[in-house]
């Protein structure tokens, strides 16, 4: 290769069009190999993402692209040895490590055996045969010219070059006795379904399986990659993770490269494919827990919980009770910027009910009736805060002195709307403290919410994820109305019978 001055510094450009922006880098390129007078075969070769459009005209680059393929070149030059991938759904997890990547590995060293595995043995051999398709085409060949498949094994999750090279694909049921591999790839190996049916013995499953199955098919040297989308704490990312902090035989450190779909910055990791407004727009339609692991790959764990879901009860009516007392706790934010927290006002009501013991007995209970959280300006806030207060004209209105809730406190005097400084009887206390003290409403059995309603479930994910979930709006809400009942000396825990002289519920309001 040409090393004047001129060449140097156009090879340079070419080490770096990744500061590119994706659509220029493909033409860039182009002119500067024509320029140097290099091979583009060599460049496809060498290099894993000019593969990728190569053999795939319609790929669409993201950032996070870069990143695995960066992960990528380095696994094939034997640098990197054991690597975890988690990214969310529908980001090119599948084609670019089970079918890409492989096929690049096997262009490259055409002798070595590939292991695969996934959740399913139908999954894993969709990939193989996406796998063997490709090594066939036309494209790959004029890369590739002498990595050809062996006329006797040709089925799709087994198959051989005709330079001894081997490819394997197994799923969970399957066993891979006999079988080694120089490049060991696990893609998706839990299934939904059953991580849904009962996480916890699907991921003791899928542990087991990998500890009997692709681990001890490692060939010298061999590198193990895992790409995944996450699903617990304890899944297989969290297993590998753990095992090498606790186990001084695990030699090889784990390189985990984590892809949430939306950035610290609120940008969508991918914006070529899933717009920013798009995701959360998917994110608003699933609990909390659900899009933490799936989409942000940071599983929240329910042991760690303050406030754990099964500690709710649910009200099966369609319309809540006669209450007594109707609470409604705001927590204001700053900004109405899609990065800033949100504005959040949560309504409770303190009902009487009788259980079915023998004699039955009158015991107190507190029902989530309503909860709003969005990302608003100041006057859309004061409108709001207006139209939640009248249609639950509740008992106690309660807003923290912070953020924009110092102004709204004003602005609700001026039209007559008292309200109590959510802070003032706790100034003291940290928002965990806080937590703590209403934790016991709960435990206890006296916390209720309707069934079937979106955002309940949304206050039930975001109180079970507190303190380490992505919001704590409808949280911190919800919190300062329950201190305020507990304040008020409204409900009893301990079974308690409650007195009912005097007692003149107001009239049960429907939901909206």
């Amino acid at each position: 290769m040409d090393r004047s001055p001129r060449s140097e510094e156009l090879n340079y450009y070419l080490e770096n069009l990744g500061h590119l922006p994706p659509a220029e880098q493909d033409a860039a390129r182009a002119e500067i190999l024509r320029i140097t007078g290099q091979d583009p075969d060599v460049d496809c070769r060498e290099h894993f993402l000019p593969f990728v459009r190569r053999v795939w005209p319609e790929f669409v680059h993201g950032r996070h692209h870069d990143v695995m393929a960066d992960a990528f070149e380095r696994i094939e030059k034997g640098k990197l040895l054991r690597c975890i991938i988690n990214m969310p759904p529908r980001s090119t997890k599948s084609r670019f490590a089970s079918v890409l990547f492989p096929s690049w590995y096997l262009g490259k060293h055409p002798k070595k055996k590939i292991l695969a595995g996934s959740h399913s043995v139908g999954l894993a051999q969709d990939f193989g045969r996406d796998l063997r398709n490709l090594v066939a085409t036309d494209a790959y060949q004029g890369l590739f010219k002498g990595v050809t498949l062996s006329q006797d094994s040709r089925a799709a999750y087994r198959w051989s070059t005709k330079q001894g090279g081997e490819y394997f694909a197994v799923g969970k049921t399957g066993g891979a006795a006999g079988r080694g591999g120089d490049l060991v790839v696990i893609d998706d190996p839990h299934s939904e379904q059953d991580v849904l049916r009962n996480a916890k013995a699907e991921f003791e499953k899928t542990w087991k399986w990998y500890l009997a199955g692709p681990r001890q098919r490692l060939q010298p040297g061999a590198a193990i990659l895992v790409v995944m989308t996450r699903w617990g704490e304890t899944d297989l990312t969290g297993r590998l993770i753990k095992q090498y902090q606790d186990d001084e035989d695990e030699l090889e450190p784990w390189e985990v490269i984590e892809l949430p779909a939306i950035l610290p910055s609120g940008d969508s990791v991918f914006p070529e494919f899933w717009k920013a407004e798009e995701l959360r727009a998917t994110r608003a339609t699933m609990p909390t827990s659900r899009w933490m692991a799936n989409y942000q790959q940071q599983p929240i764990s329910e042991e760690g919980a303050i406030i754990k879901r099964e500690w709710w009860r649910d009200w099966s009516n369609n319309d809540p009770p006669p209450c007594d007392f109707v609470v409604q706790g705001w927590d204001t934010a700053f900004s109405e910027k899609n990065t800033a927290c949100r504005s959040a006002c949560v309504t409770w009501g303190v009902f009487r009910y009788r259980t079915r013991d023998d004699p039955p007995r009158l015991m107190t209970g507190v029902i989530l009736l309503d909860a709003w959280a969005g990302r608003i300006s100041f006057p859309e806030l004061k409108r709001k805060a207006r139209e939640l207060y009248d249609q639950w004209k509740p008992d106690s209105l309660v807003i923290e002195r912070k953020a924009t809730g110092e102004p709204l406190i004003q602005e609700l005097f001026r039209i007559g709307i008292y309200v109590s400084d959510a802070g003032a009887a706790h100034r003291s206390a940290t928002a965990m403290m806080r937590t703590n003290a209403v934790a016991d409403l709960f435990s206890g059995g006296a916390i209720w919410a309707p069934l079937g309603r979106r955002w309940v479930e949304q206050v039930r994910e975001e109180m079970a994820a507190y303190p380490v979930g992505e919001f704590d709006d409808l949280h911190d809400a919800g919190v300062w109305g329950l201190l305020r009942i507990r304040q008020g000396n409204l409900i009893h825990l301990g079974g308690d019978e409650e007195d009912e002289d005097d007692w003149q519920p107001r009239p049960a309001t429907k939901y909206y």
